[in-house]
């Protein structure tokens, strides 16, 4: 009974408030549907990789690796300026201010169809020089090409879906987003059965098969939040502008945005990097190693999204401390989920990339880069779950700050010096992370210590 009990309060959907019981109890359950809409998202974007490197080549695989870079940092922008919205939810939500709720949404959901148009009429034309940046291999180009040209033609169902999440989230509902992004899971493995299984359309069909999931799922989000209570009525004339809510979300939002997108930027600095060190078999055991890292970031990533909505909430109800302890609450429990990742992908990293490749070649030096980027398993909880907190804080300035610094004076000339060095391998250049993330646990800290979160 208990059981059922705790499990019908994890996958309730509508808005709750987190500024009041338990700190772990309402953590976790607001999290566990987190992790699961994180799990499914990461097995979206595995999927393309599972599907076409069993039904292509190195070259197929590389082509949706480097293509899948980019059309990531587009939706880092996205997902940073969604945060922000969500953030701003939640503390109008936690203070009890619906005007302004209202205000943020139809502000948010008006920017991303402006910057939606936008890139999917200009960017296209860009297209060859973007691939050609990214220091993709011969062989890979055309695929890589088809791959970013669907997907940006399609961009508008990644920006819908991402908007609505973050209305859920900041309404502290992380059930509705776990549903559906199950459904886009679920539609873009199927699409891409049919189109790269049997209809051999290779990286092109699985970014076809990614834009027709995504569009599913945003139009049953958008039937849902109508029909729930959301302070939004998702009229066309209640799409307007509010210069003060947009000049705030472009505050805590645009940060992040920038944040999220330099360090796509900085991973395709690495791809190139490491592509020009191995070719297509470096970069593709780049590309299975980031989708092998999406799913074992889950529990950090998870708990640093909760912490924010809960945080988020509890400042704008008037209460630090409380957000403060949900920071601690978080921080110890991911840590017991990136301790046992560590050992597991560290001792047994073969049995992961099976999963992703039968090339013995591939699967050996894959095995090579993971086994010590894995030490970032560990490291990642404390910079994910601190991220959170600052950004439920409304300190999304410093979070870029830190963490634009780790990617670019870290993590990028790491990466070119390990790769330099004589005798350099996949292994000496996967250590270039977990320095990175060190450096921005300790820049957090201070902060921490400093006090700064607390000034508004």
């Amino acid at each position: 009974m208990r059981a059922a009990k705790f499990l019908r309060g994890i996958f309730t959907s509508g808005a709750q408030s987190l500024t009041e019981g338990s700190i772990p109890l309402l953590l976790t359950r607001y999290a566990i549907p987190f992790m699961g809409a994180n799990f499914l998202q990461a097995l979206y974007g595995a999927a393309d990789m599972i599907i076409v490197g069993q039904f292509t080549d190195a070259a197929g695989l590389s082509a949706v690796s480097i293509g899948s870079q980019f059309i990531f940092m587009i939706n880092s922008v996205v997902i940073g300026l969604a945060t922000g919205g969500s953030i701003m939810i939640g503390h109008s939500f936690g203070g009890g201010r619906e005007k302004d709720i209202s205000e943020t949404i139809g502000t948010m959901l008006s920017l991303f169809i402006m910057m939606s148009v936008a890139i999917t009429l200009f960017l296209p034309f860009f297209t060859d020089s973007i691939v050609t940046l990214l220091g993709t291999p011969q062989e890979a180009f055309s695929s890589a090409k088809g791959y970013i040209t669907i997907n940006t033609i399609g961009i508008s169902t990644m920006f819908a879906y991402n908007a609505l999440s973050a209305i859920f989230r900041g309404f502290g509902d992380s059930t509705s987003p776990l549903i559906f992004v199950a459904v886009a899971c679920i539609a873009n493995v199927l699409g891409d059965i049919a189109l790269v299984g049997a209809l051999g359309m290779g990286a092109e069909g699985a970014a076809l098969a990614t834009v027709l999931a995504q569009g599913l799922s945003a139009f049953l989000s958008v039937v849902y939040a109508k029909r729930a209570d959301y302070r939004f009525d998702f009229k066309l004339s209640s799409l307007r502008i509010k210069a003060e809510r947009l000049k705030r979300l472009l505050r805590v939002g645009l940060p992040m945005a920038i944040q999220f997108s330099l360090t796509g930027i900085s991973f395709m600095f690495i791809m190139a990097t490491v592509s020009k060190m191995g070719g297509v078999t470096a970069s593709a055991a780049i590309g299975i190693t980031s989708k092998i890292n999406g799913f074992t970031m889950l529990p950090p990533v998870s708990f640093s999204g909760a912490i924010s909505g809960m945080v988020a909430q509890n400042i704008g109800a008037g209460k630090p401390k409380r957000a403060r302890r949900t920071l601690y609450a978080g921080t110890a429990i991911s840590l017991a989920f990136g301790a046992a990742t560590f050992v597991g992908l560290f001792f047994f990293p073969q049995s992961v990339i099976r999963i992703f490749t039968p090339d013995v070649g591939l699967i050996a030096a894959t095995a090579l880069y993971l086994r010590s980027f894995s030490l970032d398993c560990i490291l990642v909880c404390f910079v994910f779950c601190l991220n959170g907190f600052f950004n439920g804080c409304g300190k999304t300035a410093f979070t870029m700050a830190n963490n634009v610094f780790s990617a670019f004076a870290v993590r990028v000339p790491a990466t070119w010096l390990l790769s330099g060095i004589r005798g350099a391998s996949l292994f000496s250049v996967g250590f270039a992370a977990p320095l990175a993330s060190l450096q921005s646990i300790i820049f957090s800290i201070l902060y921490l210590k400093s006090g700064g979160w607390k000034k508004k």
